[in-house]
């Protein structure tokens, strides 16, 4: 009895654990051909997730409504005017899901070969070569040809957008004007039967249009970031291949981390200029290098205070008669100017940073103060 009983519960299980995978896909149906379409990705090597497919079931759900029969009413053929409709609905919902697949299996190959060429880049400057190394000009030019495929395809994600929001104006009219055919008299009951009918795919398709519009506007809101930042990256980049150095990442990446963060309640920081220069540039020669300096410091001090603010003084030394005085002093503005570029180069915004002049007796060559404020 026993074992009969043991036997029993195994082929309890068993049903039981088929009724649930048979119910898990009834209520919550997968999509037609996912597995197909996540070898396919694999096997291009695009990622497979929210990004790579559709998180809901668009390709049973624009399958064209059948099953309208006439009624020779004046209703029934409101019904049948409706069901054209909403099929052409569900057919342009199916094409414009298909080209956002489209477009992000372009952008992942965009992108795969822009951070290729980057990477390339970063390698050469890391085991160092030289200033404005012209493999390296080309292969910038090339990264920055590759990031404008990436705005490119922002744009073409755009004008879907706008597109499936046609879609989702449509789509509303449609279901206001199922639910008003119900208040038209001369209906027999399978007009009403088939307006049911009628309103329910109606309202299936609407919601899968909304969604559809806000994984579009979840898209473009990210990649429009993404290419922000990576603009900014690419000028940094620019700097280090001119340099023949790298530097890092740009500091707007820093900048942009530090306004997401939330400010704690009841603290507010306020920022003041320090008394003793963070920097300091002595251009005694011809050629002064001093970006990776300026980098280092710029970056440590963002670490600790992200929401600073810099001042860039051009110095002259108060030394000579007054014309030698005044062309050091357009000298030493036009360093000033050029340390200017190279922050913003890096990535630091210009608005927070400013440019001054002055004079001092204790210097002996032009000079080039960074504060922090």
């Amino acid at each position: 009895m026993a074992v009969r009983k043991t036997y029993l519960a195994v082929i309890g299980t068993a049903l039981m654990l088929g009724g649930c995978s048979f119910s898990s896909e009834a209520l919550w149906p997968t999509l037609a051909g996912e597995e197909e379409t996540t070898q396919q990705n694999v096997v291009a090597n695009q990622p497979v997730g929210a990004d790579a497919i559709t998180s809901y079931d668009v390709a049973a759900s624009t399958e064209p409504l059948t099953g309208v029969s006439q009624t020779g009413t004046f209703v029934g053929t409101k019904v049948e005017n409706m069901q054209q409709e909403l099929n052409r609905l569900k057919s342009a919902l199916s094409n414009h899901s298909n080209e956002l697949q489209q477009l992000r299996g372009q952008t992942v190959a965009h992108s795969q070969a822009y951070h290729g060429t980057v990477a390339a880049i970063s390698a050469r400057l890391q085991v160092g070569t030289t200033p404005g190394n012209p493999v390296l000009v080309q292969q910038w030019n090339t990264a920055q040809s590759e990031l404008d495929r990436v705005n490119d395809d922002i744009a073409a994600l755009n004008s879907l957008a706008n597109k499936v929001a046609a879609d989702s104006t449509l789509s509303t009219f449609l279901l206001e004007s199922v639910r008003s055919a119900y208040q038209v008299s001369g209906a027999v009951d399978e007009d009403h039967r088939q307006l049911a009918l009628l309103e329910d795919e109606t309202n299936r398709t609407t919601v899968l249009i909304d969604r559809l519009l806000n994984e579009i506007s979840e898209s473009l809101a990210r990649q429009t970031s993404y290419v922000s930042t990576e603009r900014a990256n690419l000028n940094a980049l620019a700097l280090a291949v001119k340099n023949g150095e790298i530097f890092g990442d740009s500091l707007s990446k820093r900048v942009f981390q530090s306004q997401a963060a939330p400010a704690s309640s009841g603290q507010r920081m306020v920022a003041a200029p320090s008394d003793r220069p963070l920097v300091v540039i002595r251009f005694d020669t011809a050629s002064v290098k001093y970006e990776q300096a300026l980098y280092n410091a710029v970056n440590r001090v963002l670490e600790r205070r992200p929401q600073a603010s810099f001042d860039v003084v051009a110095v002259t030394p108060n030394r000579g008669t007054p014309a030698q005085v005044a062309l050091n002093a357009n000298k030493s503005k036009r360093n000033a100017q050029a340390v200017l570029r190279s922050l913003t180069d890096m990535g630091m915004p210009s608005s927070r940073v400013r440019a001054s002049d002055a004079t001092s007796a204790s210097v002996s060559a032009n000079e080039v103060h960074v504060f922090v404020r």
